[in-house]
């Protein structure tokens, strides 16, 4: 954004701003703040950002008195709430000109080496990740301003994992069924592995061009089931206290089955992630916002009451082919956990060994419950 002076007459001028290696560097689309999407260039973190500050006179020939050039990579979080606040975790400041004056148009390069980028850009409901360079001119009453936003992806790494997982949900006396998640037949790809087992929920990992596969199976069936269906459900979460935001989207959602199933039962799952706009998983990001996914199966009998069980699943960002390490930066996004203790092993499926079964919670038994929040409760009064 170019500022002309004050008053509106006398000298001014135009900033353009033009990075290296523009013609071989790839470009990434990001939403801006109206939902319309926006190409930048891509950098990733612990890459240089250098290139040239163009100043073009719109009146050739006649002087422009300035107090200093500088130009400013900054990474800021803006809460939508809280727009006169902008919270800066990364600043870098370099002089181009010392204050005088010049008749002419100049150019001065510019060079942030190995630049620490630690979280994705990001663009939500409440929220807004960006990192920009700024130029400024000061001057005396009215400064000449030009930013240029670029895109950030952070990339993770996360070993190979080739077991099954199975969970078991249900309803007491009523309905039992075993989730099971498959590594794909792809080569080369991971499609789940186990980071944390809590309460015996298992977290899910999937690469955001990823296909999530398993089946249902349908182990004791005592209710007339006409539909099921199973969503993939983004949740952001901003602020903390009475300034504390939740947004619930569903980015989409699959009929997996329509007809009453049967004891001994299964139902393929198979969903391509690729097709969405996903992100990575975000977790409280500078203790300012959360982006988390979650799956959601819902059941609905032939009374329309709907019963539905959630459950969290990691998403993280795959390089398309290995990068070099830049020196110092990090090959993994310190924004999500990343795995490195092999101690923590799939849930093996022996009838022996099972799970104890998770309740499944009925929708119109749970006043803050429903298809889009995740993170409920187990419901016990089934």
């Amino acid at each position: 954004m170019n500022t002309i002076s004050f008053f509106g007459f006398g000298q001014s001028a135009d900033i353009d701003i033009a990075l290296d290696g523009t013609e071989t560097r790839k470009m990434a689309d990001i939403k801006s703040e109206d939902g319309k999407k926006e190409r930048h260039l891509l950098y990733y973190d612990g890459e240089t950002v250098s290139g040239k500050v163009n100043v073009t006179l719109k009146k050739p020939g006649t002087k422009l008195e300035h107090h200093g050039i500088k130009i400013e990579f900054i990474g800021q979080i803006e809460l939508f709430y809280d727009r006169g606040n902008h919270h800066e975790f990364t600043s870098l400041v370099k002089e181009l000109v010392r204050p005088g004056e010049f008749a002419q148009n100049i150019s001065y390069p510019f060079e942030f080496l190995n630049v620490e980028k630690p979280f994705e850009s990001y663009t939500g409901s409440n929220v807004r990740l960006r990192y920009f360079l700024r130029v400024t001119i000061v001057r005396r009453l009215s400064d000449i301003v030009k930013e240029m936003d670029i895109v950030v992806h952070t990339l993770s790494c996360y070993p190979d994992m080739n077991n099954s997982i199975k969970m078991e949900v249900g309803i007491e006396d009523c309905l039992h069924i075993e989730f099971e998640y498959n590594k794909s037949n792809s080569p080369q790809e991971t499609l789940s592995d186990v980071s944390s087992i809590t309460e015996c929920c298992l977290s899910l990992r999937y690469h955001l061009k990823d296909v999530i596969v398993g089946k249902i199976y349908f182990l004791l069936v005592r209710i007339k089931i006409k539909h099921m269906e199973i969503a993939i459900i983004k949740r952001e979460t901003t602020g903390s206290g009475p300034n504390l935001f939740t947004e619930n989207e569903t980015i989409a959602k699959y009929e997996i089955m329509d007809g009453a199933p049967v004891k001994g039962e299964s139902i393929p799952i198979r969903v391509f992630l690729a097709g969405y706009d996903l992100t990575p998983t975000m977790r409280d990001i500078n203790k300012k916002f959360s982006v988390r996914y979650y799956l959601n199966l819902v059941l609905m009998d032939e009374e329309d009451r709907r019963y539905f069980k959630q459950q969290e699943i990691t998403l993280w960002r795959k390089g398309e082919k290995t990068r070099k390490t830049v020196q110092g930066s990090s090959t993994t996004s310190p924004q999500m956990p990343h795995l490195t203790q092999p101690d923590l092993r799939p849930h093996q499926h022996d009838s022996s060994q099972h799970q104890p079964i998770e309740d499944m919670t009925r929708e119109n038994e749970d006043e803050e419950g429903g298809e889009g929040d995740p993170g409920l409760p187990p419901s016990s009064e089934e």
